[in-house]
Formats: structure tokens, C-alpha cells, sequence
């Protein structure tokens, strides 16, 4: 064979081999129910990316999820009897690595006053309650005036905020990242004129009612008119919404097992964070130093003076103390922090055993005459709720029933404050359905609260100067991969 011919069959080698590894990658592309292909506006252009893989939010850890024994680790000293040890499964999630700062809440004031500059309602709604600050027999005025304002907080934990608040803020945030990252993406404009119910909202944007401005790369619709579109959910681009955790991934977080197992055996249950039986580091490096920022004993809340044990006197920066085996901080001490759940007192006897919660409200958007989703004056879409399931199998034995028959009424408007009270002819509820659980122990809590599996409750729409609050965000699809 002359050189001329050894080209030639090189050349027709190659040829032969594209065309094969072209119709390969056809293959890939086309759906194997109908063998059309996908992604081609020849024949109707129906869009499939394949390969999802979730961009993690900013701020988030990520939380790969598995069993574990959820509740009391210690002696019941409250004898309340409501934290029974269960096993339960946790599915795969991401935790906000420290707790909500002052800074993130001013930037959250903040945007509220340039979007709705005449609207104090709203502004006022938002506002975390400084006065949790004074007791009548304690000099505390310098933190009710600086606290939440003052750059030297900056980094401290947010505390004032109600758990109706926190929800609030979850939501505002999810808004904000979204939008942040579909102008990254360059399929929105910035738009800092938007006001009222003409702003970017999540929802607003996915069903079709927010329009915005379009980017310099928006997603062409492969359908026959060829034009532009907006993203949806199959894009995989927007996140999944930020929220407060559920109890039990709040618990299963803060455990940080994942640093204490091997061939799925946890070879030490624990009683905090971290290994051992005591607050202070036991390792080599940084042995002795506090693990958390809490109350030693009567009166102690910083050590003395030229030798302090935490050295906080109060709430510590989120980032002061050695983080858990996840990488999450200050999960026991310096602020309790709010979870989803609704409290009931036999919790560990009537959730499931995988993805526990109590406290599941299911709605519909209310939709005009044009079938398209309503909006309030603030660009969120009203919902109806179709099912409350916050009192569903709720057969707590502890509760103080009337003696009339209503209560045995299934239907689901009936109220918890109809059950709960705190002694015969006391009209007051001691448990509602408004009752928040909240975990994690504070600044100003003795040891026995930094366990994950304590737990207390206190009314939602209420607040205090030790307690705060964490996102989280749901993980989508695999669990072995982030």
C-alpha cells in the first residue's frame, strides 16, 4: 500500500468512527419510552437534562441524612416524660452552617425599607422585639440599644425573633437567592425599581405571574415559534426553599455522627456534639477549652476575671467555638434555635419513623377567573389551606380534656387550646397549636440543655434574648451526592 492509500483509510477510519460515536450520543439523547429525541424542536422540542446535580445555597452545609436514635440521652430532670428515645431516618439535607447573624437581618430590614419605603406595617412586622433585653433587676439597656444595630454584634446571633418571624425570613431569603441566581445566569436583569406586588418572588416567577426583566441569555424554547422562555423547575436552576429544619433533622445535625461511625455502627452514642462526657475539648489540641458558651453554675456566666472559661458574657460571634463533625457551629450554647415542629408532649409515640413532624399545614394557591395564581400586595401568592394535620392521631395522654364531647370531633378546625389547660377552671392553654418546639441550649442555660436531645417549647409569636434560629434547605435526589 502506496502512502496515499494509507491516508486515505486513516481518513476513512475517522470518518466511520464519528459518524458511530455521533449516533451514540443520539442514542443517549433520545427518550427510551418513545425513541424520539430530546432537546429537538424538529419534533416538538421536549426539553431533558440529564446529569441533575443540586448547587448548594449559600450558607449551607451539606447534611447527608440516615438513621439514628432521636431523644433522651440523659436522666428526664424535668420529668416531663416527652422525649422518649425512638429510631428514626432523616433523608439527606443542608443546614445553614451558623445561626442567622445580626448582619443578615439588617440586610433583611434593609431591602424591606428600599422595596416598600412607605409601608411602617411591614417594616414594624419584621423588627426583632429589643425589649427582650430588660429585667427589672438587671442593667441590661446597653444591649436593648446596640445589639441588633451596632457593628460590634455584627456576627452575633439574632435573637428578638418569634418563630412566625424566622418563617418569614426563611421565605425572604429563598426570594433573594433566586433571584441572585437567575441574574448570574443572565436569565433575569437586575430590577431595583420593583415595589409592591410587582417584586421577585419564587413562586411568583415559577407560575408565571412575576415577569421581570428578561437577561442577556435566556432560555430559548425549542418549541416550533423558537422564541424565548422563562425557567422553570425542570431547568434545575432555582434552588429549593430555605426553611426552618424539622426537630428531628435538627437533632440529627447536631449529633454530627457521621464523625463517629464506622460500617454503619455509631461506636459512641453522644451526649453533646461532640465525644465525652464534659464541655471541655478532651483532644491534645486545644485541650480544656470550652466547647460551648453557656451557664457553669449559679452566677457564672464568663468565668474570672484574667482566666475566663468562654469568655462571652452574653451571646458569642456564630463562629466562636469549634464546629461539629458536619462542620456546623455552635449547635449546643450560645443561642436555643427555633425548629418547625409543633409541640406535643408524646411526640416520640405518634410521628413516623421516617421524616418526623408534627405541625403539617397542606395549601392551594387561590387561582383568579384567568386560572393563573393571586398575589397580595406584597408579590406573595395567597393560599388556601385544604388540610391542617397538626392535631392528627394526636392522643396525648398528658392533655387536660374537656368534659364535653368536642374534642372527639374529627374535624380538622378543631383547636388544641379546646384540650390543653393548665388546671380545672384555668381557661388558659398550656400547650396550643401555636406551642413551637426549640432546641440546642442557650448563653444563659445550664449543661443539662446543650444535649440534642432536649427539647423545650414556648408560643410562636413569642420571643427572648437567648434564642435564634438556623435555615435549612431540602437536598434533591441522591443521597451519596451532594
Amino acid at each position: 500500500m502506496n502512502l496515499n492509500g494509507f491516508i486515505y483509510l486513516i481518513l476513512t477510519l475517522f470518518i466511520v468512527t464519528s459518524c458511530n460515536l455521533i449516533k451514540g450520543k443520539k442514542k443517549k439523547s433520545a427518550s427510551s419510552t418513545t425513541g424520539w429525541a430530546y432537546n429537538d424542536p424538529k419534533n416538538g422540542g421536549f426539553e431533558y437534562r440529564s446529569g441533575y446535580s443540586q448547587n448548594s445555597g449559600p450558607g449551607l452545609i451539606y447534611i447527608q441524612g440516615g438513621t439514628f436514635t432521636m431523644g433522651r440521652v440523659e436522666q428526664d430532670v424535668m420529668f416531663d416524660g416527652n422525649n422518649i428515645p425512638r429510631r428514626v431516618t432523616v433523608a439527606s439535607f443542608y443546614m445553614d452552617e451558623t445561626e442567622v447573624r445580626n448582619v443578615d437581618w439588617r440586610e433583611y430590614l434593609y431591602w424591606l425599607q428600599r422595596v416598600y419605603p412607605n409601608d411602617r406595617e411591614i417594616y414594624k412586622a419584621t423588627l426583632p422585639d429589643t425589649l427582650v433585653w430588660r429585667d427589672e433587676l438587671s442593667y441590661n439597656e446597653p444591649y436593648l440599644e446596640n445589639y441588633l444595630r451596632h457593628a460590634a454584634y455584627s456576627e452575633y446571633p439574632v435573637v428578638g425573633v418569634s418563630w412566625v418571624q424566622a418563617d418569614r425570613f426563611c421565605r425572604w431569603r429563598t426570594d433573594r437567592a433566586n433571584e441572585g441566581i437567575l441574574i448570574d445566569e443572565q436569565k433575569l436583569s437586575p430590577d431595583l425599581a420593583q415595589t409592591g406586588n410587582k417584586v421577585f418572588t419564587s413562586d411568583g416567577y415559577l407560575n408565571g405571574v412575576y415577569d421581570g426583566v428578561e437577561g442577556k441569555r435566556p432560555i430559548k424554547n425549542l418549541a416550533k415559534d423558537g422564541g424565548n422562555r422563562r425557567v422553570n423547575m425542570s431547568d434545575g436552576i432555582v434552588l429549593p426553599r430555605y426553611r426552618l429544619p424539622t426537630e428531628a433533622e435538627w437533632e440529627y445535625a447536631a449529633l454530627g455522627l457521621v464523625g463517629n461511625t464506622e460500617e454503619e455502627v455509631v461506636l459512641e452514642r453522644r451526649i453533646y456534639p461532640w465525644n465525652g462526657n464534659q464541655i471541655r475539648n478532651s483532644n491534645k489540641k486545644g485541650r480544656g477549652e470550652m466547647m460551648a458558651n453557656n451557664v457553669r453554675g449559679r452566677g457564672d456566666y464568663m468565668g474570672v476575671a484574667g482566666s475566663l472559661n468562654d469568655g462571652y458574657e452574653i451571646a458569642a460571634p456564630v463562629k466562636s467555638f469549634q464546629p461539629n463533625d458536619y462542620g456546623l457551629y455552635c449547635m449546643a450554647g450560645n443561642v436555643n434555635e427555633w425548629v418547625q415542629d409543633v409541640y406535643r408532649p408524646n411526640s416520640s409515640a405518634d410521628v413516623n419513623e421516617f421524616q418526623p413532624l408534627r405541625g403539617n399545614v397542606y395549601t392551594n394557591y387561590v387561582r383568579g377567573t384567568d386560572g393563573k395564581p393571586t398575589m397580595d400586595k406584597y408579590g406573595e401568592l395567597v393560599r388556601d389551606t385544604v388540610a391542617n394535620f397538626t392535631n392528627f392521631k394526636d392522643g396525648d395522654y398528658q392533655s387536660v380534656i374537656s368534659e364535653s364531647d368536642e374534642w372527639k370531633n374529627d374535624s380538622i378546625a378543631f383547636s388544641t387550646e379546646q384540650m390543653y389547660a393548665t388546671g380545672a377552671g384555668d381557661s388558659t392553654p398550656r400547650i396550643s397549636d401555636h406551642s413551637r418546639v426549640y432546641k440546642g441550649g442557650s448563653w444563659k442555660d445550664r449543661t443539662y440543655w446543650l444535649g440534642p436531645g432536649t427539647r423545650r417549647y414556648m408560643d410562636e409569636r413569642k420571643s427572648t434574648n437567648d434564642l435564634g434560629f438556623r435555615c435549612a434547605m431540602t437536598h434533591l435526589g441522591d443521597s451519596n451526592t451532594k
